[in-house]
Formats: structure tokens, C-alpha cells, sequence
């Protein structure tokens, strides 16, 4: 379930780098201040059964979004693209699964990983990491009875996300979703 946010959504901007964008680090620091915005995190609706978001105005031109996860819940294998990004847990816990190697970014459909390419952290209310482009991973609100909240930011803004299946070592693309798939 998607929540419709207000007209405009304002939250604090970094500062940009030297680049034509903000960095990963910037945006880091970004989620990490917006979710100790404990006013705009209580202003998320949250629903028992589905994910609510609302998009946030991101630094520099980045795409934010403040996430609310029921129990329960997570996104399934996916990457950002080309694009970079952070999140920062609100509150509750999210458990974040990711793959520590560099997959291609286009031309293949079925992958074996190679063994000890599995990694995974536990993010407690007020930790967050950053990512480069093509970080494979999926995100989980493992709490059998708590939701959690999280602020995510994307640069340059997400022009797809590619959605995998993953059964032991095989990872397979399954589709590619579009901005207007979600927004």
C-alpha cells in the first residue's frame, strides 16, 4: 500500500560534493538526521499488512523515501541500478542481506554465487549504511510484532530496479521494475 504525501514533503539537504551529485556519504548523512526527525517519522500512516511510503525531497537532487515496515515484512533480492543510496533504521530493527561481490549490470538472466559471497547486518533504530551502484541485497523486518521505520535515498533518482529470485547459490533476474511501477 503507497500512501499519497502531502504536496511537498521538506526535509533537511546536505551539501553537495565535488560531483554532479551527492555522495554515498552524503547521503548517509542525510538519512541518518532525517530519521532522527522524530516528528516526520510519527507522521508516517503505518499499515498492518503492507509497506507505506512517502517520497522525501532528497539532497541534491537525490530521490528519499520514509519507509514503514509491518512485522514480518521485506522487499525480496533487488538492486538500485546505476544509482547510489543509504538507509538509516528509524525505529524498530531491519536486517539487511547482501552480496559482497560485484555482479555484471546487464546481459545475464541465471548466476551461481560463489561461496562466502553472503553477508548480513542487523540495523537497529539510528544505524545505517551506504551502497554503491548495483548492490544486490534485500531488506526484512524480521519482529514478529514491531513495525519499523526507515529513511532511504537513491542518486541519481532510481531508473529501475531490478527484482531477483534467489534459491542457495543460484540468483535469477525475474523483472525489472520502472518508476512508474511504484510512485
Amino acid at each position: 500500500m503507497s500512501v499519497s504525501p502531502p504536496p511537498s514533503v521538506r526535509t533537511p539537504a546536505s551539501g553537495r560534493g565535488s560531483g554532479a551529485g551527492p555522495t554515498a556519504a552524503e547521503l548517509l548523512d542525510f538519512v541518518g538526521r532525517t530519521a532522527a526527525d522524530a516528528g516526520l517519522i510519527a507522521s508516517l500512516p503505518l499499515d498492518p499488512e503492507g509497506r507505506t511510503w512517502v517520497r522525501l525531497d532528497g539532497p541534491g537532487g537525490s530521490e528519499a523515501w520514509l519507509i514503514g515496515w509491518p512485522p514480518h515484512t521485506g522487499t525480496g533480492w533487488h538492486d538500485h541500478a546505476d544509482s547510489i543510496g543509504a538507509f538509516t533504521t528509524a525505529s524498530g530493527t531491519l536486517k539487511e542481506h547482501s552480496l559482497a561481490v560485484r555482479l555484471p549490470a546487464d546481459g545475464w538472466k541465471t548466476l551461481e554465487l560463489a561461496e562466502d559471497v553472503d553477508r548480513s547486518r542487523q540495523l537497529t533504530a539510528g544505524h545505517g549504511r551506504a551502497f554503491g551502484q548495483h548492490h544486490v541485497h534485500e531488506v526484512l523486518n524480521e519482529s514478529g510484532t514491531e513495525h519499523a521505520v526507515s529513511v532511504h535515498a537513491y542518486y541519481p533518482p532510481l531508473p529501475q530496479i531490478r527484482r531477483y529470485s534467489r534459491t542457495g547459490a543460484v540468483l535469477r533476474l525475474e523483472h525489472i521494475e520502472r518508476p512508474e511501477d511504484w510512485q
